[in-house]
C-alpha cells in the first residue's frame, strides 16, 4: 500500500477517536487525538503504561504548538527555532491547563499526519511500557497486538538512537529534565543567543 494512503487511513482512523502507529524520527510511537479522552485511555491501556505518567505531544510545527494554547516566552522560542524539528521536547505551559512536553519530529511522514490531524497528537513509543522501542513497523505489530491499534503506518525502519532531551525555559531560566540527543551546552548556547 502507498504511503500517502497508509496516512489518509491513520489520519481518519485517530480522528475517530481510534489509535494509529505512526513512524518518527527516532521509533515508531502509538497515537491518539489530544482532544478524545477515550482514546487516551486507550493508549494507556494498549501500552500498559502507568496512568500518571505524562505522555509527550507531537506537533506538525511551532504554530500548532501556539494554537494548541502554549505559552511560549523568548528564550522557549529560541530553542524551538534552534532544534524543532528535531530531538528537543519543550515543557510549556499551557493556557488553562497543566505544562505540557511538545516536540517536532524531524520526519515528513509524521508531520503530514499531524497536520492533517489538527496539527498536535498525543504520541508514546510503540511497545508495552518498560520494552524496547520499536524502530520497525514490525516490531511495532509484534509488540502491541491489540484490536486498538487501527493503523499501522509502514515507512520503513526509523534510525531510534539517542532519545530526545527534554528541557524548560518557562521561568525565564533553562532547566534540563532529561539530557539525551542534544547536549545541555548546545541548548544553553541557543538560550544565550536569544
Amino acid at each position: 500500500m502507498l504511503i500517502e494512503e497508509q496516512i489518509e487511513q491513520a489520519v481518519s482512523a485517530i480522528k475517530q477517536g481510534r489509535l494509529a502507529v505512526i513512524p518518527t524520527d527516532t521509533l515508531y510511537g502509538i497515537a491518539a487525538d489530544p482532544n478524545n479522552d477515550k482514546a487516551v485511555s486507550r493508549l494507556i491501556a494498549t501500552k500498559k503504561r502507568d496512568a500518571d505518567k505524562p505522555i509527550a505531544l507531537l506537533a506538525a510545527d511551532i504554530e500548532s504548538v501556539v494554537a494548541f494554547g502554549a505559552v511560549m516566552n523568548e528564550q522557549e522560542l529560541a530553542l524551538a527555532k534552534a532544534f524543532w524539528p528535531g530531538a528537543l521536547t519543550l515543557v510549556l505551559n499551557v493556557e488553562d491547563g497543566e505544562p505540557e512536553g511538545f516536540r517536532i519530529p524531524d520526519l515528513e511522514v509524521s508531520r503530514a499526519i499531524l497536520k492533517r490531524c489538527g496539527g498536535v497528537l498525543r504520541v508514546s513509543s510503540a511497545n508495552l511500557s518498560g520494552e524496547a522501542a520499536a524502530l520497525t513497523a514490525e516490531a511495532a505489530a509484534e509488540a502491541l497486538a491489540s484490536e486498538d491499534i487501527a493503523v499501522i503506518v509502514d515507512a520503513g525502519p526509523v534510525k531510534g538512537g539517542v532519545a530526545s532531551t527534554v528541557a524548560c525555559a518557562a521561568s525565564g531560566e533553562l532547566k534540563i529534565f532529561r539530557e539525551g540527543a542534544i547536549s545541555s551546552a548546545e541548548l544553553i548556547k541557543a538560550v544565550n543567543n536569544a
